[in-house]
């Protein structure tokens, strides 16, 4: 067990920037599963933009406070590449919203319900990750919890090649089949950037335990 207080002493602002950073992909997330429960005419990218926006403020604050008082090379580094996969999440959400918008007349009837479940699932996953930052650390938890953000992202990608499966031997256009297979395969990438921002705080912790 370690505390990373002991090399930021009194100082938070690295601990509520990142804690920030998180909350806003957990946002982006919530933002998406209400998207898709909201009538076609009625969906706006707006949030998205937003979650972004505010994300990017956020990860330019805290590269600046780490310019200014975090002198460790080695652990600086570690942080910013979690700042970095952190705002990748938002990114990568207002890039599926888009094309989910621009595809809509050939997406209108698939069912990612079970993708949203799991989904939610990882972004809250990820905050809890970034939270144990500012605690004394348990490695056990922090295991615990980057398990089961990986087991989310495997059962992920098992579901994608289930619905992949299903498009291939259906009875498509080949627009459809193209515009389909391009939604599935950025939604992996959510899935994919919330596993990243996992391993990166696991390594964090490992390496100081």
């Amino acid at each position: 067990m370690f505390s990373l207080q002991r090399i930021f002493g009194k100082d938070d602002k690295f601990f509520r920037l990142m804690e920030a950073s998180a909350e806003e992909c957990r946002a982006s997330i919530q933002s998406l599963i209400s998207l898709l429960q909201t009538p076609q005419e009625q969906r706006s990218l707006a949030a998205f933009v937003e979650a972004r926006r505010k994300d990017k403020r956020i990860t330019k604050e805290l590269t600046e406070h780490l310019l200014k008082s975090f002198v460790t090379p080695l652990e600086r580094e570690d942080i910013e590449a979690l700042a970095e996969a952190l705002y990748k999440i938002p990114k990568t959400v207002e890039k599926f919203s888009e094309r989910l918008l621009i595809a809509d007349q050939h997406a209108h009837d698939v069912n990612f319900s079970r993708q949203m479940e799991m989904l939610g699932k990882a972004g809250d996953t990820v905050v809890l990750l970034v939270k144990e930052l500012r605690k004394g650390v348990n490695l056990e938890r922090v295991k615990t919890q980057n398990d089961q953000l990986q087991h989310i992202e495997g059962e992920a990608d098992k579901l994608m090649l289930e619905s992949l499966r299903d498009l291939y031997n259906g009875d498509h256009s080949t627009i459809k089949v193209i515009l389909r297979k391009d939604l599935y395969e950025i939604l992996e990438k959510v899935f994919d950037r919330c596993r990243d921002a996992g391993n990166i705080v696991f390594h964090i912790v490992l390496k100081h335990s």
